[in-house]
């Protein structure tokens, strides 16, 4: 018999709904980083990141029989669940990004190790940049920029955690790549600054 932490997401959510405390707290440990680090990226806000992880495991302690393994993973599923009540924040309460007062607070989300603290500056400013130029993107292009590009996910997972075809991830993606570059074009002290700073948001 494997033991709790050997068992997948899925076998951990079965375990879950039957009543098993422990395997909650483990699935919880495995996916509220992401979790929390997706609704931080598409809302640029500590407190509406924090807010939403609390409740998409609420939805699963309430709703978790909804997932249907032959749709997706687990992680997939509970994106999808965190873009919804991300999005419903956003559109509710017309949210307006504000970085000044939660830079402290986020700085374990976008620290990078570099050479010196003229380089730590200059590459805080690029980070800065690309974040707001993220925020800035429709909802439709941020999405797929969050999980392709922050994320590291494939196309395919993407597309489940949108529910859409994995061209219209491609598509948009694209399209989202041309805004980006357009909005930072001007602040780009070289190529690969854009690329590099994303990274270091993730």
């Amino acid at each position: 018999m494997k033991r709790r932490d050997e068992l997948d997401d899925s076998e951990l959510l079965r375990s879950m709904l039957t009543g098993d405390e422990e395997s909650l707290v483990l699935l919880y440990r495995r996916r509220h980083a992401g979790i929390y680090r997706f609704a931080y990226q598409m809302s640029g806000s500590v407190a509406l990141a924090e807010d939403v992880t609390q409740e998409v495991f609420l939805f699963l302690m309430r709703d978790g029989r909804l997932f249907d393994p032959n749709r997706g993973s687990v992680s997939a599923f509970l994106l999808g669940v965190t873009r919804n009540y991300v999005l419903r924040k956003l559109r509710g309460e017309h949210l307006l990004s504000s970085f000044s007062n939660e830079t402290e607070e986020v700085a374990d989300h976008q620290i990078c190790n570099e050479a010196s603290p003229l380089d730590d500056l200059t590459r805080a400013e690029s980070i800065e940049s690309v974040r707001r130029a993220v925020l800035s993107l429709p909802e439709r292009y941020r999405e797929v920029v969050v999980l392709c590009e922050l994320q590291e996910m494939s196309y395919g997972e993407a597309a489940e955690v949108l529910g859409c075809a994995i061209g219209t991830v491609r598509s948009r993606l694209h399209r989202a790549r041309a805004l980006l570059l357009n909005k930072l074009r001007p602040v780009r002290a070289e190529p690969s600054t854009a690329t590099q700073s994303a990274r270091c948001f993730a």
